[in-house]
């Protein structure tokens, strides 16, 4: 009786080994546990969550209309947030983030804006592991000036590589954005 209270008995160790069979190995438990831990928690086509006081973020479709979209969900939520006065600067960082990503990479697409004390950070996740390349562009030429924006408008910007390929983020800074990140948190 005790060898039974305590685990199983011998009769059902040696017993059943059809039971034995379908229980996953210590490698496959391993293995299924390690894969879990690699993958990310989300892919970037799904929504990382709703958009809180202070964390706002969305997939985006691989479409012409995706650069549009992040200027629109960018007016939309700094205008919630109080931003007003950095609503034109994000849109057009925003917007030619995205587009490069369309432009540069495969994959799906993830639009991230997080205020954070005095500043306000865009992200753009993409599935790419390369960065943007500087480069010297013809005065005459159309495009390839999406560092030289970066550069000028934007208070830091970079590139972080990630498990899935690399997020693009740049910061902007408002006077008074402690007082509407504070008020946007109360508010919550």
């Amino acid at each position: 009786m005790a060898i039974q209270a305590i685990g199983r008995s011998a009769a059902s160790r040696r017993g059943d080994r059809s039971s034995r069979a379908a229980a996953p190995s210590w490698a496959a438990r391993q293995w299924a546990l390690w894969s879990r831990v690699l993958t990310p928690v989300k892919p970037l086509d799904a929504p990382r969550g709703r958009a809180t006081a202070w964390d706002a973020s969305w997939p985006l479709q691989r479409e012409l209309t995706s650069a549009s979209r992040a200027r629109h969900l960018v007016t939309a939520q700094l205008g919630d947030w109080g931003l007003d006065e950095l609503v034109d600067t994000a849109e057009l960082l925003v917007s030619e983030l995205v587009t490069n990503a369309l432009r540069h990479t495969q994959g799906p697409l993830r639009l991230n804006l997080r205020l954070r004390h005095s500043r306000l950070l865009c992200e753009v996740e993409d599935t790419e592991p390369t960065g943007p390349v500087r480069n010297i562009v013809d005065p005459d030429a159309e495009g390839g000036r999406g560092t030289e924006l970066l550069d000028l408008l934007a208070d830091a910007w970079g590139t972080i590589r990630t498990a899935t390929g690399k997020t693009i983020w740049c910061e902007l800074q408002a006077d008074d954005l402690e007082a509407a990140a504070s008020g946007a948190m109360t508010a919550a």
